[in-house]
């Protein structure tokens, strides 16, 4: 593996005009050490940067290329598509066809509004639990992240859990205030919660599978009873499906679990690489959004031409038989051989995984909530993912976040992750 000059060169130029010289905290590798990478391009699992290092990515982009880098069709269709025009801020056939098929595979989506972002679409969607209940008060768990707008910003997991930085400086306490925290995984906190404060509830938001403070399951019975205590009380059941949705199967996790939330909030695979978030849901609830209702929310770019073709076209890659059942597998696969080269290292270690999302976390226990994920070994996984860098494998510069395998990742690649694992384990010892 050559010096990374390149990279070290764009570091010092970043640093003059971009905060921590990024454009996204955790990129900065503030919680691992080294410096961040600068990469050029990507080719199916692999990734290359500016320095021409090559590395099996097991970050996948933080989720939405599910299909690989540059995937051949997904790259077709958006050459085509751009030839003709970038943006128009009106209505074009394709946002109707995507519409159309992500109403088809999510259980509890009747009709969806595209926005451009995973938080602009949980903004929108609490905007709207609070206009059809009526009420004010959220509640949200702990270590689950909702985007950066300011009312989510309390205990937050992500980048937030990454730096280790306040919950929410710069945040008026008011912003907050409507905010009301439980552990994740912990029902008897909800419905302590929900019977003191019944009356002022308007949603209930998690992350289905936590995915931003590591890979955290939902327990047995866990979304079931969120969905029973949200009806109990008239609030809405918002499942925050940026990560898990397409991910972890056709329907989501809502799919996966049988567990059909009011709204839904979508983004990373719907787009295809690009840029692109939704929010979707019961029709009555839906028709609240304008023009059709009074809650005002809108877009110059969302619905833009080049990122629906992008998504609709992943899509139906992912539709074809098989895809799902090979991610599965994949998953399976690279949990057992990380548990295996831990084991031979003898690192106190535990894996969470739901399908092809999956964290290695230097804890003895698997984490069940963001208590337990925090007490993780940041500092041996901040060696573990050097180590992996100096092996050829790009990993995600957090403990608190994770692996996603790719319909790209061949058993090759699973190979080569594990032995390189086994390799930095072994020498962290």
């Amino acid at each position: 593996m050559s010096e990374r000059r390149r990279s070290a060169e764009l570091v010092a130029r970043a640093r003059q005009v971009m905060p921590g010289g990024v454009n996204s905290p955790v990129r900065s590798f503030a919680a691992v050490g080294g410096e961040p990478l600068f990469f050029q391009r990507g080719a199916g699992s692999r990734i290359y940067d500016v320095d021409g290092n090559e590395y099996v990515d097991c970050v996948c982009s933080w989720g939405p290329l599910i299909l690989g880098h540059a995937h051949p069709r997904v790259v077709e269709r958006v050459q085509r598509v751009v030839k003709d025009g970038t943006t128009f801020g009106a209505c074009i056939e394709a946002e109707v066809e995507l519409a159309e098929l992500v109403t088809q595979a999510v259980p509890g989506i009747d009709t969806l509004r595209l926005v451009n972002s995973g938080t602009e679409a949980v903004m929108s969607a609490i905007r709207l639990a609070r206009a059809y209940t009526g009420r004010q008060d959220v509640i949200k768990f702990e270590g689950c992240y909702h985007g950066h707008s300011d009312g989510l910003l309390a205990r937050a997991g992500s980048g937030v859990a990454t730096l280790g930085l306040p919950d929410s400086p710069g945040v008026p306490e008011g912003y907050t205030a409507h905010t009301l925290l439980a552990p994740y995984n912990d029902l008897d906190a909800v419905r302590r919660i929900a019977a003191e404060r019944a009356d002022s509830i308007a949603a209930i938001i998690v992350e289905p599978v936590a995915g931003n403070m590591g890979v955290v399951p939902p327990e047995e019975g866990f979304l079931e009873s969120l969905r029973h205590v949200a009806t109990q009380i008239g609030a809405l059941l918002i499942f925050d499906e940026v990560i898990t949705g397409f991910r972890l199967g056709w329907g989501g996790a809502q799919e996966r679990y049988g567990v059909t939330p009011d709204l839904t909030t979508l983004g990373k695979i719907i787009g295809g690489g690009f840029p692109v978030g939704a929010y979707g849901g019961k029709r009555d609830i839906m028709d609240m959004v304008a023009p059709s209702g009074p809650v005002y929310q809108a877009g110059t770019l969302s619905g833009n031409p080049v990122a629906v073709a992008a998504g609709l076209e992943a899509l139906r890659v992912l539709s074809e038989p098989g895809t799902y059942e090979y991610l599965e597998r994949a998953g399976e696969s690279l949990e057992l051989a990380l548990a295996q080269a831990a084991s031979q290292a003898g690192t106190r270690t535990s894996i969470g995984r739901v399908g092809s999302m999956l964290t290695l976390f230097f804890a003895p226990q698997r984490p069940r909530d963001y208590a337990s994920a925090q007490a993780a070994d940041t500092e041996a996984y901040g060696r573990f993912f050097r180590a992996m860098l100096r092996e050829g494998v790009y990993l995600a510069p957090s403990q608190f976040e994770a692996i996603f395998v790719s319909t790209a990742h061949t058993e090759e690649d699973v190979q080569l992750i594990a032995q390189a694992a086994a390799a930095a384990l072994a020498r962290g010892r």
